[in-house]
C-alpha cells in the first residue's frame, strides 16, 4: 500500500507521541501551566487520537504490516485503552493536588504509558511487542514509586522494577527462542512456518511458555500474581486506579492475539496452561481477598479472580470466546472506573480511605454513595440484573460452546466465593456503627462519570444488544481474518 508523509502524520500513535513530547516541552518552558491544565491537555490530546483511530480505518500504522496490524477488534481495544486512560485522569485530578503529588511528570506518564499499550495491541511483530510492553512498564515503574516520601510507595516501585525486569527477560528469551526455531519475529511468517512443520517441536514448545510466562506475569494472572497486591496497596491512589484497569486490557488482548493468530492451529498444545492460569487466578482471587482489610490489596485479588474469568475465552479459542471478552473488559473497565472514583474521592480527618473499615456507617450520612457502592459491588460479584452478570454470562457460555463444562462449573463456584468478600463491604457500609464523618471530595466531571457508570451498570440488562451486537460483528471480522 502507498503511504505519503502527510498520511505518516496522522497515524495515531504518532501524533499521540509527538503531542505527548510537546506537552512535556511546553511544561517545561512555561510556568504558566499547572498539574490541572497539563491533565485538561493530556485528556485533549487523548480524544484527538480516539478520533484518528476510529477514521483511519487504513491509514495507520499497520500500514508496515511487518511490525503492526489493524483489524475492527484492534481498533475496539486501542479506543478502549485510551478511554480508560482519560477516566483515570479525570477522577484522579482532585486526588493528586489534594495529597500535593500535582507532579506535571503524572499526566505524562500516563501519556507514554498509553501510547505503550496501543503499541502492543496492535502488535504484529515480536520486536514491536517487546517495545510496546517495555515503555509502558517503564512508565508506570516511575509512576509506582512517584511519592518519593513514602516508603510504602518506594518499596512498591522497587519490587515491580526487579520483578518486571525479571518476567520482560523471561518473555525476551522467549521470543529469542521462537526466532531461532522460526527464522522470523513478525507473526504471520511465524504461523506459516509452524503449519508448514505441522507440529510444535521442543524449541517453539519453550519459547511459548516463556513468552506466555512473561504475559502472564503483565496481566496478573496466578502464578505470577505475587507483585500485584503489594504494588496496588503502596502506589498512590490514582496510579493504583490506571494499573487496574488500562494495562490488563492491552495485556489481555494480546495474549489473546498471540495466542490464537500464531497457534491457533495447536490449540491443545497450549489450551490446557491457559486453562491452569485461569483456575488458579479465579480461585486464589476469590479465596486470598477474603482475608484482606485494606481495599486496594481487595480490589488488587479482585482484578486477579477476574482476570482468570476472562482467560476462560481464550481458553474456549472460538467466536464467542471473543465476544465474551469483549463485553467482559468493557464491563469491568465501568466498574472499576467507578468504585476509584469513590476511592479517590472518600475522605476521612483529610485522609483518603484505606481500610474497608472507613466505609463503616457512611450509609447513615451518604446514603446516594453507599447506594452506588452497593450497585458496583452487586456487579463486580456477578449478580443478576447488573451488568457484571452478564460479563460472566456471556463468557461461560463461550466456554460450555467449546465442550469446556468443568471451566465454566469452577468458574461459577468461584463467582460464588468471590461474592462473599464483595457482600463483607456492602455489610460494614449498612449494619456497622461508626461515628466516622466521611468527606467526598468529588470534581463535576467524575460526578458525571460515576452516574453515566452506575447508570451502565444498572440498566445494562434493559438493552445489552447495542454492546452485544458490536461483540459479535467484530468476533466474526476477526475469525475471518485468520
Amino acid at each position: 500500500m502507498q503511504i505519503n508523509i502527510y498520511s505518516i502524520l496522522l497515524f495515531p500513535e504518532i501524533i499521540l507521541s509527538v503531542g505527548t513530547l510537546f506537552i512535556l516541552l511546553l511544561s517545561q518552558i512555561t510556568k504558566i501551566l499547572n498539574f490541572r491544565i497539563i491533565s485538561y491537555l493530556s485528556i485533549l490530546l487523548l480524544f484527538v487520537t480516539i478520533i484518528l483511530i476510529y477514521n483511519n480505518k487504513y491509514i495507520d500504522l499497520a500500514s508496515y504490516h511487518i511490525f503492526f496490524t489493524n483489524s475492527l477488534l484492534i481498533q475496539f481495544f486501542k479506543i478502549l485503552v485510551i478511554f480508560g486512560t482519560i477516566f483515570t485522569i479525570f477522577i484522579s485530578i482532585n486526588f493528586f493536588e489534594d495529597l500535593r503529588l500535582n507532579k506535571i511528570e503524572i499526566p505524562i506518564l500516563f501519556l507514554f504509558s498509553s501510547l505503550g499499550l496501543i503499541i502492543m495491541v496492535s502488535s504484529n511483530n515480536l520486536m514491536s511487542m517487546y517495545l510496546g510492553i517495555e515503555l509502558q512498564s517503564l512508565s508506570l515503574y516511575v509512576l509506582t514509586a512517584i511519592k518519593r516520601d513514602s516508603i510504602k510507595s518506594s518499596e512498591s516501585g522497587v519490587k515491580y522494577f526487579v520483578l518486571g525486569a525479571l518476567s520482560s527477560g523471561i518473555l525476551l528469551y522467549g521470543c529469542s527462542l521462537l526466532y531461532g526455531y522460526t527464522g522470523s519475529s513478525n507473526f504471520y511468517d511465524i504461523k506459516l512456518f509452524i503449519i508448514q512443520l505441522n507440529n510444535l517441536n521442543l524449541g517453539i514448545t519453550f519459547s511459548l511458555v516463556f513468552i506466555l510466562v512473561g504475559l502472564a506475569f503483565k496481566i496478573s494472572a496466578v502464578p505470577f500474581h505475587m507483585w500485584t497486591p503489594d504494588v496496588y496497596e503502596g502506589s498512590p491512589s490514582g496510579v493504583t486506579a490506571f494499573f487496574a484497569i488500562v494495562p490488563k486490557i492491552a495485556g489481555l488482548v494480546l495474549t489473546y492475539r498471540f495466542c490464537i493468530e500464531i497457534f491457533y492451529e495447536f490449540l491443545n498444545d497450549w489450551r490446557m496452561i491457559i486453562i491452569l492460569l485461569s483456575v488458579l487466578s479465579m480461585f486464589l482471587g476469590s479465596i486470598a481477598a477474603i482475608s484482606q482489610n485494606n481495599i486496594k490489596r481487595l480490589l488488587a485479588y479482585s482484578t486477579i479472580g477476574h482476570v482468570g474469568y476472562m482467560l476462560i475465552g481464550l481458553a474456549s479459542a472460538n467466536t464467542e470466546g471473543i465476544s465474551g471478552l469483549i463485553i467482559y473488559i468493557t464491563i469491568y473497565l465501568i466498574m472499576n472506573i467507578a468504585i476509584f472514583a469513590f476511592i479517590l474521592s472518600i475522605k476521612i480527618h483529610d485522609r483518603y480511605i484505606e481500610k474497608l473499615s472507613d466505609l463503616s456507617g457512611i450509609s447513615k450520612k451518604n446514603p446516594i454513595v453507599s447506594i452506588s457502592i452497593c450497585i458496583i459491588m452487586f456487579s463486580l460479584a456477578g449478580i443478576p440484573p447488573f451488568a457484571g452478570f452478564f460479563g460472566k454470562f456471556y463468557i461461560f457460555v463461550a466456554a460450555l460452546n467449546a465442550n469446556l463444562l468443568f471451566l465454566a462449573i469452577l468458574g461459577v463456584i468461584a463467582s460464588v466465593i468471590s461474592s462473599y468478600y464483595y457482600l463483607k463491604i456492602i455489610k460494614i457500609m449498612y449494619f456497622e456503627e461508626s461515628n466516622i464523618i466521611h468527606e467526598l471530595n468529588m470534581t463535576k466531571s467524575t460526578r458525571f462519570i460515576v452516574f453515566i457508570s452506575i447508570l451502565f451498570i444498572s440498566f445494562f440488562i434493559i438493552y445489552p444488544n447495542f454492546l452485544t451486537g458490536i461483540s459479535k460483528s467484530i468476533s466474526f471480522s476477526y475469525f475471518n481474518l485468520l
